[in-house]
């Protein structure tokens, strides 16, 4: 006997649907990337469209560059994440460990400023920083000096012990103010016999001290010890948000690009997902919403903003004109030597 067909009625059809996505498995992509204010951003503001989008989870592995990219080389078989976010001169390490692969063509390449794209799109610059001059605009104002405009004000006389500096062994953005103090004596980044032959003579004697990071300068512009500093805008942002009295100043030579950078991690399992997420992260959209609610300073030239966003990017376009990038390839590979040699000539 034949049985009856049974019709699907609307609420049969529907409930069925539903059973089939619900079977459906959700993937999850890894990234990792520092903890704390960044990690709050993304999940909140810039990971939910593109986990709707594509029904998967992103989980965010929280870490200093250090330990994203020490995590990553002790399983680079099987990799334990899809995408990380390092510090350039980070990157470029791990880019020469070959653990990254290389994003493929997007129309959202072409948008970013060049020096986002590194390493033939090895790896891509998510967020924008630069390293210039920061200086106590109450002292300055007090006695009636003009605000600096070269990395050569380091060595100006009137500043001597005044000058804070971050030590090139423990910071980038020390070893940023040595480069471009270097690139000034005639050497490059790879002879950096001008700058270490020149520092002491020309900038030494100004420094009250030498300091490990950031920390300090907040204290010691306060406290009148400290008149000018290598620090981003961004920073010194958040300083006169404290109350501290500080204004940024673009040297005429160029600041030094900074870049929190992401890449795609090579041997990873779903790399086409992973390769969307890294796509999504560097669109215009992503990227001026994490100007909005984090100040971050997208590496995309389509990002746009209203208010005070607007002028910060206006403002960071026109640093960009004269903006410098150094040779991280040459830095890691001379870093350790050059390290000792600050410490013990520099620093001693």
């Amino acid at each position: 006997m034949t049985l009856p067909k049974l019709a699907l009625t609307p609420w049969m059809a529907a409930s069925l649907l539903l059973c089939s996505g619900a079977m459906a498995q959700t993937k999850t992509l890894y990234i990792g990337m520092n903890g704390g204010t960044m990690e709050k951003s993304y999940v909140e503001h810039v990971f939910p469209a593109f986990e709707k989008a594509n029904n998967v989870k992103v989980v965010v592995v929280p870490g200093t560059s250090s330990e994203v990219l020490a995590k990553v080389q002790a399983s680079k078989d099987k990799p334990p994440l899809h995408v990380m976010f390092l510090d350039d001169g980070v990157m470029y390490r791990a880019i020469g460990m070959g653990l990254c692969q290389k994003m493929r063509p997007s129309p959202v390449l072409n948008e970013l400023y060049p020096v986002a794209r590194m390493k033939g799109d090895m790896a891509t610059g998510v967020s924008l920083g630069m390293t210039g001059l920061a200086y106590n605009k109450k002292m300055y104002t007090e006695k009636g000096w003009a605000a600096p405009t070269s990395w050569m004000d380091l060595a100006d006389p009137k500043l001597k012990g005044k000058v804070v500096v971050q030590s090139l062994s423990s910071s980038t953005f020390g070893l940023h103010a040595f480069m471009m103090f270097n690139r000034i004596q005639g050497g490059d980044d790879r002879n950096v016999e001008p700058g270490f032959n020149a520092w002491r003579a020309k900038i030494g004697g100004n420094v009250i001290e030498y300091i490990p990071n950031s920390a300090k300068i907040s204290e010691m512009v306060q406290t009148g010890e400290a008149a000018l500093f290598p620090l981003t805008p961004t920073q010194t942002e958040v300083l006169k948000g404290k109350g501290v009295p500080v204004e940024y100043a673009q040297p005429k030579e160029g600041s030094v690009v900074l870049i929190t950078a992401q890449c795609v991690v090579a041997n990873t399992p779903d790399a086409d997902l992973a390769q969307k997420l890294a796509e999504h992260l560097l669109a215009a959209d992503s990227q001026s919403k994490l100007l909005e609610v984090a100040a971050q300073l997208p590496t995309n030239s389509k990002a746009t903003a209203s208010g005070a966003g607007a002028a910060t990017l206006t403002q960071i376009a026109g640093y960009m004109k004269t903006a410098v990038a150094v040779d991280w390839d040459s830095i890691n590979e001379n870093r350790p030597k050059w390290n000792e040699r600050w410490n013990k000539t520099i620093e001693k």
